[in-house]
């Protein structure tokens, strides 16, 4: 990839830091086995460097061209996606949910006890398509991602809702049909299910699975050839292995590249985790986001509908550590907002980091990217690591591209 930090308005000497961080403080301790970056301003790419291993098992440098699992940053592509079809006029955002999953009339919302003593009651308003995107439905990870054993939780696991292969659109909703709420819609804020729950309405609505509508509406006329629910067979050695950490602080294996669920075609197309790809392809993503929803003439959504997703929708203004239950996201919650599908830096002082009126996502192998339309900049940082919050890599690299920037 072509670069040329200086029509950006950025310092290449300053940019170089990112490499000299990278390789002081992360590849050689090995604390990971390797990962990427890309910096773009102006639409103009400023940096991009790959380090270290895709795969330590076989000796696999990281390509340029590594498929990673980005996990959450499928949510933002679920959400535009959604949002495609809101510009259809197929849906409003205070749309009761149950419009389109009858079964979902009957939700109720947890009061007290578990079990069949379980306390429950009527919503005082509908879940809407709006807390869907905002991911202030009531509905919870059911402890999938982090151990949980609230009540509610547990009835997830007595479901077994999940996102495994196997599952479908339908009985995934059957099966959230029956959990009770955690919360009343729209009153606190919680990671969850929600957009995995706006992927199958984006089957629902449009008549197509979210992997083809994906394809035909965005990865197909972006170019984005790499991205999907499951690598090719012939293109299994560019797909990275993916990592944890032991106690020991040394990395194990998580998911073989080659014997990786996604190497096979997928039941359910999770729009909240499921989709892979490279970071040239996601590039493409941002810089449609960059320039407004539009891109060498086609435009894919709205300038007016982004800037409605991307402002803080949170109750009042408020930011998420007012309204946030649980620790786990892939955010932090001081000074930060939420729009519909991503999440927004709304006070620098209070969040402790540049870049207000951003919006960005991570996911949770490790891999982060953010788009600021005050200085028109994007940045993704791709690895495998799990899980996303074992370093603040987001904090790192804003701190080195901002002291970057000239103009």
């Amino acid at each position: 990839m072509q670069v040329n930090p200086t029509e950006a308005g950025l310092s290449q000497d300053r940019l170089e830091q990112i490499t000299r961080h990278l390789e002081e403080n992360y590849m050689t301790p090995g604390k990971i086995a390797g990962c990427q970056v890309m910096v773009a301003r102006h639409g103009v790419p400023a940096y991009f460097r790959s380090f270290g291993s895709m795969d330590l098992e076989r000796g696999k440098a990281m390509r340029d061209d590594t498929i990673f699992r980005i996990y959450s940053m499928t949510k933002p592509v679920t959400s535009v996606a959604l949002m495609m079809l809101f510009e259809e006029g197929r849906f409003q955002l205070n749309d009761a949910v149950s419009r389109f999953v009858p079964s979902w009339k009957g939700h109720r919302v947890w009061l007290e006890g578990e079990g069949e003593g379980m306390k429950t009651k009527m919503p005082d308003s509908p879940m809407t398509m709006r807390h869907l995107l905002t991911h202030m439905a009531g509905l919870t990870y059911g402890g999938s991602l982090f151990p949980s054993d609230h009540p509610v939780d547990q009835v997830y696991k007595q479901l077994n809702v999940s996102r495994d292969d196997g599952e479908n659109s339908e009985s995934f909703l059957d099966k959230l049909s029956r959990v009770p709420l955690r919360y009343e819609p729209g009153t606190s804020w919680e990671y969850s299910l929600a957009t995995d729950v706006c992927g199958c309405l984006v089957e629902l609505i449009s008549g197509q699975t979210l992997g083809d509508f994906l394809e035909e509406r965005l990865f197909s006329p972006l170019g984005m050839n790499d991205t999907g629910f499951d690598v090719p067979a012939d293109q299994v050695d560019r797909f990275a292995a993916n990592y944890g950490r032991t106690a020991k602080k040394t990395l194990r294996l998580m998911d073989d590249p080659e014997t990786s669920i996604y190497t096979q075609p997928r039941s359910f197309h999770s729009g909240g985790g499921g989709l892979l790809s490279t970071t040239a392809d996601y590039a493409k993503f941002c810089e449609m986001l960059r320039s407004g929803g539009s891109v060498n003439g086609k435009q894919f959504i709205s300038r007016r509908t982004l800037q409605l997703m991307t402002r803080n929708h949170l109750p009042d203004g408020v930011d998420l550590s007012a309204v946030a239950m649980g620790s786990f996201s892939e955010t932090a919650y001081d000074g930060v907002g939420f729009g519909l599908g991503f999440a927004t830096t709304l006070d620098e002082v209070r969040s402790g980091t540049i870049g207000a009126s951003d919006f960005y996502w991570g996911g949770a192998a490790s891999t982060i990217f953010w788009v600021d339309p005050v200085e028109d900049l994007y940045a993704i940082f791709m690895t495998q690591l799990m899980p996303s919050a074992t370093f603040n890599f987001r904090g790192q690299l804003k701190n080195i591209i901002y002291g970057a920037i000239k103009d």
